[in-house]
């Protein structure tokens, strides 16, 4: 079982991340992808990041964790969820955009090398993803939950493989400059 399907660990993370959210990195998507596009959210967890989303977007939310999509699914019945695992994205929708902030960090190197293929096979034809990860060149496992932390150069490699570069930034969360944001285009 992973980490977050218990409803106890999920609502203890939605406590937890209370105060935080992921308004900066909305905007600087809605500088980039069109008002009224489709976007897919991977990882929503609580739904703080939908939320802002789907005030200019046809949003889907996704999770790999069942509780987050439950919990999320009780306040909020108009919206479309699908239980998705970051790595795989077993979906056969199209969407102009898609978003994760802090979702990615959560696969190891070859995983990510995969969702990104998937992510381009799922993706309209210049459509945008939008990702952020923390800052750094390590790995670690808390709680049973796995961190990758990335510099730009990796990310860069990563993505160029599929995605033309839009924009890659240094951006601070809790810490100066101890997040990076990734845009990628479909072309």
């Amino acid at each position: 079982m992973d980490y977050f399907d218990s409803i106890s660990n999920a609502k203890e993370y939605i406590k937890m991340a209370e105060g935080i959210d992921g308004t900066y990195l909305v905007n600087i998507f809605k500088k980039h992808l069109k008002k009224d596009s489709s976007v897919l959210e991977l990882g929503m967890g609580p739904g703080k990041d939908l939320d802002e989303l789907k005030k200019c977007y046809k949003v889907v939310g996704s999770d790999k964790s069942k509780a987050f999509l439950d919990l999320y699914s009780e306040e909020n019945k108009d919206i479309e969820l699908l239980l998705l695992d970051a790595k795989t994205l077993k979906t056969d929708k199209k969407f102009d955009g898609i978003y994760s902030n802090k979702v990615l960090i959560h696969l190891d190197k070859e995983e990510l090398k995969e969702s990104i293929n998937r992510q381009y096979n799922i993706l309209n034809e210049g459509g945008l993803a939008l990702h952020s990860f923390w800052k750094g060149n390590s790995e670690e496992i808390v709680e049973g939950l796995k961190f990758v932390y990335y510099e730009k150069g990796e990310l860069l490699e990563l993505f160029s493989k599929k995605f033309k570069i839009i924009d890659i930034e240094y951006y601070t969360e809790m810490e100066y400059e101890d997040s990076i944001y990734i845009i990628v285009k479909k072309t």
